[in-house]
């Protein structure tokens, strides 16, 4: 098992590689663990409300789940009180894993949240469902559902 340290620094390694605007990527399995080892870190999860509510939400200790949507629902527009909504559930200097269906809006929503001074912004590749399997279907290729990790259906 790794540390909480040693599961930074292989998101930070991967920011570094990949040039990514953040502090790092993590796998669903190791933003898991980071969870885990530290109650203090937060994940965001910035799928929309209907999203939550009709597909499933990430089972994690509840001061450290933050529901924050990067779009809103109905017409995918954005949220025009995303940061003020972060700031208002978590620190700049705190770890905060963003989630997403896929690992698309987290990036955008780990990018934004960097260049507002937040100093520790972690991406979760692949999202809560991941990606299309070859018949469109998601939940079967990758992502933290994929992974086992805990959640529950709508």
């Amino acid at each position: 098992m790794s540390t909480y340290q040693e599961l930074l620094s292989l998101g930070r390694d991967r920011a570094a590689a990949g040039q990514l605007p953040y502090a790092g990527a993590l796998t669903p399995e190791e933003a898991n663990s980071v969870l885990r080892l530290n109650p203090d870190a937060r994940l965001v999860d910035v799928r929309t409300n209907a999203e939550r509510d009709w597909v499933g939400k990430v089972i994690i200790p509840e001061q450290q789940h933050l529901s924050v949507q990067w779009s809103l629902y109905p017409g995918a527009s954005p949220n025009p009180d995303f940061l003020e909504q972060l700031g208002t559930n978590a620190d700049k200097n705190t770890p905060i894993l963003f989630l997403c269906r896929s690992g698309v809006r987290s990036r955008h929503a780990a990018k934004l949240a960097t260049e507002a001074g937040y100093a520790h912004c972690f991406d979760i590749l692949e999202g809560f469902e991941g990606d299309r399997d070859t018949d469109g279907h998601r939940k079967t290729v990758n992502g933290w559902c994929k992974a086992g990790l805990p959640w529950i259906g709508a």
